[in-house]
């Protein structure tokens, strides 16, 4: 199996951002969705200056408005924009910007498949375990980023089964909503990394 990507979201600290650089973490992920990790653009801009050009900075979004997206690019400036798969259809991106899209389990696919696509379940930041042998279908056919409920100790089971591009993970390196754990994020980072390599 090539290198997995390895994304730590709903990062709202310093501690959390260190935690992902040190794990050796791919990408960080900034909730501008309601949630209890939600940031502010301005705060995630101030977070993620110690990640740029180290780790993937990550706008993770869910029905955006055109005026939310503006506000993200101008004042963030990310360099994955995330958000379900049919919301890109309402505004555009510069070039410069990746797109992630989202597909839920239990809702239509894309009729067409993006290049990439995040797969979770239907609500976000909950911990929803998601169908690994279902995923498993989809990772063929696509470069896909399993999210839904994973932790540091299934996190190897998920990826056996699923044999997904990357891994994305929020509540399960949490000791509280919204509050991130070092341990469990090196732990995390390392026991993915550790099943990749078994791939």
């Amino acid at each position: 199996m090539s290198a997995l990507w390895i994304k730590i979201c709903g990062v709202t600290s310093t501690d959390a951002v260190d935690a992902a650089l040190f794990a050796g973490a791919d990408a960080i992920g900034f909730v501008f969705a309601p949630s209890v990790r939600r940031v502010t653009p301005a705060h995630a801009r101030a977070l993620a200056v110690r990640a740029r050009g180290r780790l993937r900075c990550v706008a993770v979004t869910r029905h955006p408005t055109a005026e939310e997206i503006r506000e993200i690019l101008g004042s963030f400036g990310p360099d994955i924009l995330q958000t379900d798969a049919e919301d890109f259809a309402s505004f555009d991106l510069p070039e410069s910007v990746e797109r992630l899209p989202v597909a839920r389990m239990g809702s239509a696919l894309p009729a067409t498949l993006p290049p990439k696509l995040l797969v979770e379940g239907r609500r976000s930041g909950v911990g929803e375990t998601i169908d690994w042998n279902a995923a498993r279908a989809l990772a063929v056919r696509t470069q896909l980023v399993l999210a839904g409920g994973l932790e540091p100790l299934n996190v190897r089971d998920a990826i056996r089964v699923v044999r997904p591009w990357g891994v994305d993970v929020s509540t399960g390196v949490e000791v509280a909503p919204g509050l991130k754990r070092r341990e469990r994020i090196v732990e995390f980072v390392a026991a993915a990394r550790a099943a990749a390599e078994e791939q």
